[in-house]
């Protein structure tokens, strides 16, 4: 989700065009897939591990050109797994056309499954976009290593944008194929109940301390720096959790009535995103005690300090 903020240095220059291969460095190979959108960028971006007997990481939605793609890319290679870093449409649906040519086996953490019960009085589904159809061969828990030839990828569980998000580590290279937990264009949706805000930032702090100093996300560039890069984003999401509490402090409040007041000039194609964001952040507030609500936190409710 595209949601502006001047503290956070990103990068937005990301030239790749769809189909092509790109080596951003030796052993990783990634493609873009042709699916832009304020959402996703320039669309999905799955990589490619190893030379001669490979893994593919994200394969992206359902798009059987974006499957040619990534197939012609390792002509005359053995893909020999498939890794999945969360359950979105716009990154598992392709595995079953991947896994249907290759035969590699798929490792993810889990099935597609919500941070939490809906609630009854919640009026319609947010995870809308969610690939419930796929299924692992393998589950991974965390810290769990996949080796092939010439690599190993580390496990590393990220719960927060999705309940089953899971990054996985190079640990020799020191980089990290991160998924949409932390990406370098933008901040990531968390909407619950698909989401966490508790738990992504748990995952935040979990990265913040690990050795990993290059991240690969699910859209766009490449994320030098990355420990510091998190700090960033950790340090975002607590500013906007003080501006929930400020525009509270003013009075009682839904959260359309929040987002005009935090999201000043925000695309209106991404007003329901943000939305589901300061969601995200009441839930988190009110478990802790800190804001009110009348029933369950849900984006209908309305707030007030406690």
């Amino acid at each position: 989700m595209a949601d502006d903020n001047d503290d956070i240095p990103f990068n937005r220059n990301f030239p790749l065009k769809p189909g092509v291969v790109e080596e951003v460095m030796p052993g990783v190979r990634r493609v873009l897939c042709d699916n832009p959108s304020p959402f996703t960028f320039t669309g999905t971006v799955s990589y490619i591990v190893g030379r001669g007997k490979v893994a593919i990481i994200d394969p992206g939605p359902d798009s059987e050109a974006h499957a040619k793609a990534l197939l012609d890319a390792v002509r005359g290679e053995t893909v020999t797994h498939i890794f999945v870093t969360h359950t979105h449409k716009d990154h598992s649906p392709n595995t079953a056309r991947i896994k249907a040519a290759t035969g590699a086996p798929v490792y993810a953490e889990g099935p597609h499954r919500a941070s939490r019960p809906r609630f009854e009085s919640e009026k319609h589904n947010p995870e809308s976009g969610a690939d419930r159809d796929f299924k692992p061969d393998i589950q991974l828990r965390d810290g769990e290593i996949v080796s092939g030839a010439g690599w190993a990828l580390e496990a590393v569980t990220t719960p927060g944008h999705t309940a089953n998000h899971m990054a996985f580590a190079w640990t020799d290279r020191k980089i990290l194929f991160v998924g949409d937990h932390v990406m370098g264009w933008s901040t990531s949706i968390v909407a619950p109940p698909d989401g966490s805000m508790i738990d992504y930032m748990a995952s935040l702090d979990k990265l913040s301390q690990r050795g990993e100093q290059l991240y690969f996300s699910g859209h766009g560039p490449e994320i030098p720096e990355a420990p510091r890069f998190v700090r960033f984003l950790a340090r975002h999401r607590r500013a906007r959790e003080a501006s929930i509490l400020h525009r509270l402090a003013k009075g009682e409040a839904d959260i359309p009535t929040m987002v005009r007041a935090i999201y000043i000039g925000l695309d209106p194609r991404l007003s329901g995103a943000a939305g589901y964001s300061v969601l995200a952040h009441l839930e988190d507030l009110v478990a802790r005690g800190v804001v009110l609500t009348d029933g369950d936190p849900v984006i209908g409710g309305s707030y007030r300090l406690a």
